[in-house]
């Protein structure tokens, strides 16, 4: 493979390295589309070989912004598309199932269950641990055909007329047909080119942190609004025979400062209190973790020869467990559109206009509605204005009274909807 994780070795020449697809960032975005890409490359033998390089700042840790310590639901739908991939073969004995899924908002009556037996699924999605995921997946790229650039960091990038240059942090250059900015919210690429980003401050900091409970989770999920915001706990694997689940808890600032600062006792008691019993009784806390929430969005992620993906597209407020699953419909996207390219017998150029506008009208659609009904969500359930507190309250019961109205909001939260 074209592994050139030693700088040393090449730092010293200034040849341009010349491929047809740069991936900056290589977290689940960048790297699930570097792999696509690779599997995408042996399928099109008959064509010219496509030559793809990935540029990644850091190894896998729970240091690294993209595969820290945090775990993530992957619905339904987007493990279908990483089974399409070849990935998920990977990743499944890293996962914990989801089998049902229960809403609820403390202090008010509306709550309603998703479970996998009304759908007739195995599962309505899993979860993994995002270090673990990014070490596997960083195991599968070291055996690829993808030259890996890790650790580097993008210096600069110049637009031209026939490729984006790259520059980085130890002089390597980088010449690529098509550009691909995976490097989340703060991403560099687009600092570079100057690309406006729309931001919407919800005025929350999210705490994040793994929650061993005294009983079996057996494959239950939770959404549960508080009067602080709102609190989400995931099924984990056991570990050393103990049962956990990983929290999402969204609170004003000054109180997420507060609780990040508490003793374990006091976070466990105020965070029992806040979620209530039905998870069993809360025993331990690991480690804790905060982030400001916002929705962050690019109104056009692509620019000359680049498209924008994930988190560098759009930062997805975690209400609703739709950031990765969102961004993997980016890589499917952009892995369409390439085969379409390979599949051109007149040889298409793969960063032309015509690629990166046909990504970016293919992708509209599910961008502006999954923002959308996640901002609908978060500002829904943030308000004690009565008229809105019975209205989702009596939404949540609708829900449970009239299975049938369950569907959508199922096929929605397992990922079914594809731009």
């Amino acid at each position: 493979m074209a592994n050139l994780n030693q700088h040393a070795d090449v730092a010293s020449t200034t040849e341009i390295n010349h491929v047809d697809i740069a991936i900056v960032g290589g977290a689940m975005a960048g790297a699930t589309l570097a792999l696509g890409l690779a599997e995408l490359a042996k399928q099109q033998a008959g064509s010219k070989p496509i030559k793809i390089a990935l540029i990644e700042a850091h190894k896998p840790s729970r240091e690294h912004p993209g595969f820290d310590a945090r775990s993530i639901a992957i619905s339904h739908g987007s493990i279908f598309e990483l089974k399409q991939l070849g990935l998920w073969q990977h990743l499944d004995p890293l996962a914990e199932p989801i089998h049902n899924i229960h809403i609820s908002e403390r202090g008010n009556f509306g709550m309603t269950e998703l479970n996998r037996e009304s759908f007739h699924l195995p599962y309505l999605g899993k979860v993994v641990e995002l270090e673990a995921v990014g070490n596997k997946l960083f195991s599968l790229l070291e055996q690829s055909d993808v030259a890996l650039y890790c650790p580097a960091k993008l210096q600069d990038v110049v637009a031209g007329v026939d490729s984006q240059l790259l520059t980085l942090d130890d002089g390597q250059q980088i010449a690529a047909k098509l550009l691909i900015a995976a490097d989340g919210v703060n991403s560099k690429v687009r600092q570079a080119f100057k690309q406006p980003l729309e931001q919407v401050d919800f005025n929350q900091t999210a705490i994040i942190a793994n929650i061993q409970v005294e009983q079996p989770h057996h494959g239950w999920a939770y959404e549960r609004f508080t009067q602080t915001g709102p609190l989400a706990l995931l099924p984990m694997a056991t570990s050393h025979g103990e049962s956990r689940l990983s929290m999402v808890w969204a609170l004003d600032p000054t109180n997420a400062e507060r609780l990040l600062k508490a003793p374990k006792a006091e976070f466990i008691s105020e965070l029992q209190q806040a979620f209530g019993y039905r998870a069993g009784r809360f025993t331990d806390v690991g480690e804790r973790f905060s982030y400001p929430l916002m929705l962050s969005y690019m109104a056009r992620p692509i620019y000359q020869r680049t498209i924008f993906l994930g988190n560098a597209a759009q930062t997805l407020h975690p209400i609703a467990g739709q950031g990765f699953n969102l961004g993997l419909r980016d890589v499917v996207c952009v892995l369409d559109v390439v085969k379409q390219v390979l599949a051109n017998p007149e040889g298409q150029d793969i960063g032309s206009a015509a690629v990166t506008h046909a990504y970016l009208e293919r992708r509209k659609a599910d961008r502006q509605s999954t923002m959308n009904n996640i901002e609908f969500l978060v500002r829904g359930f943030s308000n004690d204005y009565w008229p809105l507190v019975i209205g989702r309250n009596l939404g949540l019961r609708l829900l449970s009274w009239f299975p049938p109205l369950k569907a959508p909001v199922a096929r929605r939260a397992m990922g079914w909807h594809k731009g």
